[in-house]
């Protein structure tokens, strides 16, 4: 059996009803193309080519690549490619296989390796052909930090609700995972949001300005970090907060997204 690498954040699930959960949570049917990343020994794999029309598994560790290669040489539905998830063409990849799969969409399935969660994530959000669903185990306090509600929000959270709706699955513990981690994991569910791709460049970017603004430093309210960061007198951000129902006194861990869209908008001149 090969060892997980601790350099590319390896943990093999080896739990079978956690794998048959996130399968049920998936909710494929026959005419889903699913992109996995880091299947590692395959078993999510296994799983997912016995339910969906195709799987495009990308498996960075060379010595997993011809592993895989010969446990689905018989599968038609599995194509096994060997590349990093983040520096490979994925809009092109997308396209080619929609096309070739008669497909109008993908879904996302993985355990993704945690040292690059907000990357991957942050990814498939923003690429050109954003996939309908995404379910990824992730650090159960990743998890959590990502599913947040107004009162203990973070730009992890603001950033992935911007895009979508962000649901917290169930609990994956450290013992299902060869070898034992130090932490619980768990299994989130992103659901794009309707209408996003109508937003404009110029609109995201500003929203995104204001955020990080926001929270630059967690000690400060929201007026002290926006008015330090956009060089913007303090008065003119009270009021704009006050013009969309919050005191001066309020910080960035409050705000939910809506409220954050209402106040970008209030910045006409950034």
């Amino acid at each position: 059996m090969i060892k997980a690498k601790k350099s590319l954040g390896q943990n093999f699930l080896k739990d079978a009803e956690v794998l048959g959960r996130i399968i049920k949570a998936s909710q494929l049917t026959g005419e889903d193309v699913v992109v996995e990343v880091g299947p590692g020994q395959g078993a999510l794999t296994e799983l997912l080519a016995g339910v969906c029309k195709k799987v495009i598994a990308i498996e960075l560790d060379d010595r997993l690549v011809p592993i895989l290669q010969e446990k689905f040489n018989d599968q038609k539905n599995v194509e096994i490619i060997h590349d990093d998830i983040l520096k490979l063409n994925l809009p092109a990849l997308i396209e080619k296989e929609m096309k070739a799969n008669d497909a109008n969409g993908y879904k996302v399935v993985a355990n993704i390796p945690y040292y690059i969660t907000a990357p991957i994530i942050r990814l498939f959000l923003e690429t050109k052909i954003p996939p309908k669903e995404v379910i990824f185990m992730v650090q159960k306090e990743v998890a959590e930090r990502i599913a947040a509600k107004p009162g203990a929000m973070s730009i992890l959270a603001v950033s992935v609700q911007y895009y979508a709706k962000a649901e917290f699955l169930f609990t994956v513990f450290k013992e299902s995972f060869e070898p034992v981690p130090k932490v619980d994991s768990a299994i989130i569910k992103i659901t794009r949001n309707v209408g996003q791709e109508e937003i404009s460049k110029e609109e995201v970017k500003k929203f995104f300005r204001i955020v990080k603004s926001g929270f630059s430093a967690k000690r400060k309210t929201l007026i002290n970090n926006l008015s330090n960061s956009l060089q913007i007198d303090k008065k003119e951000i009270e009021e704009k907060l006050g013009s969309i129902g919050f005191s001066p006194s309020v910080r960035a861990q409050e705000l939910g997204v809506e409220d954050w869209k209402k106040l970008a908008a209030s910045f006409t001149s950034l």
